[in-house]
């Protein structure tokens, strides 16, 4: 049979469970689809691996030495798609059997242009839901002669045990999805465009979604294809220095702010939320265990908040270190 389905995987915010997402789809896909991987950077045990992965025709290598935003990957990867769907997942995703036959199952039958997939987060795997579909608009409120936009967000299910809601989940139309895991109708690029590369690190799932549905197009939820993002702190070198790009500061604001201009959005609680929650990533995937490690697991809040000044200092560093990178030389291998 000729695949429907091009995968295309791209890096997240790490590299080190590379092997454990790619095994995963090879393990549980049983449709035929052909497969894209844009490896953006990643450390040369996981280099050599793909290298030997596309050599032995699994999958079709896309590598460039330097980092890459994740769009920036996943338009790399779209460039040289030609199924009628593409299916976006990030490198730190783990499916479970049957995922991608009910994705395509449910884009047929509803002719929809995105479909996401149950999403939990974790390990256990599969066990806890981070996203089972949502809502995203764009509300307009008239005050006088004051015209307000504001952005409307809301995530169905989150952090809920799957074992207890499992009989309320079923396929639905909803208003946004995430690009953890997205399926995607490839003709809808012709009418919208390539994916937003100035939004670099945060906000282009809602990009995505709402140029979507603006153009006509429709988003599902279908739950009977369930997939596990593994959210591991930083495990090597390489992985901290991406992780630390990709939650910086600097690659946070340029999109929020983005974001807010395109969409001609008010900033309000929505967006001051975000910017005082600026470096939370980091906090939490990299200071905290690390202060972990130093007091041998004693809890010290006081070393976390001295420590943060610092650490903030030296992610300024990174961000500009890249910032001054030349464009990305990319080479691909079929």
């Amino acid at each position: 049979m000729k695949p429907q389905v091009t995968i295309i995987v791209s890096p997240r915010e790490r590299f080190s469970h590379t092997r454990a997402s790619l095994e995963s789809i090879y393990a549980h896909t049983e449709l035929p689809f052909q497969l894209i991987y844009v490896d953006g950077g990643s450390p040369q045990p996981i280099k050599t691996y793909l290298e030997t992965q596309s050599q032995q025709g699994r999958l079709q290598l896309i590598r460039s030495d330097q980092f890459l935003s994740p769009n920036q990957a996943r338009n790399l990867g779209l460039q040289q798609a030609e199924t009628e769907y593409v299916l976006f997942i990030d490198n730190d995703v783990e499916v479970a059997p049957g995922w991608l036959e009910a994705l395509i199952c449910c884009g047929e039958e509803t002719q929809a242009t995105i479909v996401c997939p149950l999403t939990c987060i974790g390990k256990p795997l599969h066990q806890k839901i981070h996203l089972a579909g949502g809502e995203a608009r764009i509300l307009t409120q008239v005050k006088g002669r004051k015209t307000k936009r504001k952005i409307h967000e809301k995530h169905y299910f989150v952090n809920r045990p799957l074992a207890e809601v499992q009989d309320q989940l079923h396929r639905q139309a909803c208003e946004f999805a995430e690009f953890h895991c997205m399926l995607v109708r490839r003709n809808i690029f012709q009418q919208i465009g390539p994916l937003d590369e100035d939004l670099l690190s945060t906000r282009e799932h809602i990009d995505f979604c709402l140029s979507v549905l603006h153009a006509g197009g429709s988003v599902y939820c279908e739950p009977a294809a369930v997939v596990t993002y593994v959210p591991d702190p930083p495990a090597t070198r390489a992985d901290l220095l991406y992780f630390s790009l990709r939650w910086s500061d600097a690659w946070e604001l340029h999109s929020l702010e983005h974001f807010c201009q395109k969409w001609q959005l008010d900033q309000d609680k929505y967006f001051k939320k975000r910017y005082r929650r600026l470096g939370h990533r980091r906090h939490q995937g990299i200071l905290k265990p690390l202060v972990h490690r130093l007091t041998l697991g004693l809890p010290s809040h006081w070393l976390e908040h001295a420590l943060i000044p610092l650490e903030r200092q030296i992610n300024q560093q990174i961000s500009k270190r890249y910032s001054q990178l030349l464009e990305p030389q990319v080479s691909s291998h079929s």
